[in-house]
């Protein structure tokens, strides 16, 4: 059974989304899509400072059974990206929630925040689409 964090927001395209300042927020692929890909072997990360709209495709994760589009959960900038998957790819396998971030992302304002945020899925959402 996959973890699905109460405290996150989700996509159905399998992104999980963790506000870490009222305008900023952590992207990262969920613990379902992780075992669904396997063994992640590369990652290509957008570009830092990069303007992003919700559903635009921004980032790859490929594994040993394919690869899969990333794509941005709401409209907003890219300020940092997780170097760390560069060299360690598989840590998007073994800690999805924490380590395996996939970029960061910051929007102009916390109102404009909390509404996109509104527009995604809680923890009992995502399980609908997952099948939990």
């Amino acid at each position: 059974m996959s973890r699905v964090p109460e405290d996150l927001r989700y996509t159905a395209e399998h992104e999980w989304v963790r506000r870490t300042e009222p305008t900023r927020v952590l992207v990262g692929i969920t613990d379902y899509a992780q075992s669904q890909l396997g063994d992640v072997v590369f990652v290509q990360l957008p570009e830092s400072g990069a303007d992003v709209a919700a559903g635009d495709s921004i980032a790859e994760v490929e594994s040993t059974k394919s690869v899969s589009d990333i794509y941005a959960p709401l409209r907003a900038k890219v300020v940092a990206v997780n170097q760390e998957l560069e060299a360690k790819p598989e840590t998007l396998n073994t800690d999805p929630y924490g380590d395996g971030w996939l970029f960061e992302l910051e929007v102009a304002d916390a109102a404009a925040l909390d509404s996109s945020l509104g527009e995604l899925l809680d923890a009992a959402g995502y399980q609908g689409v997952i099948g939990g």
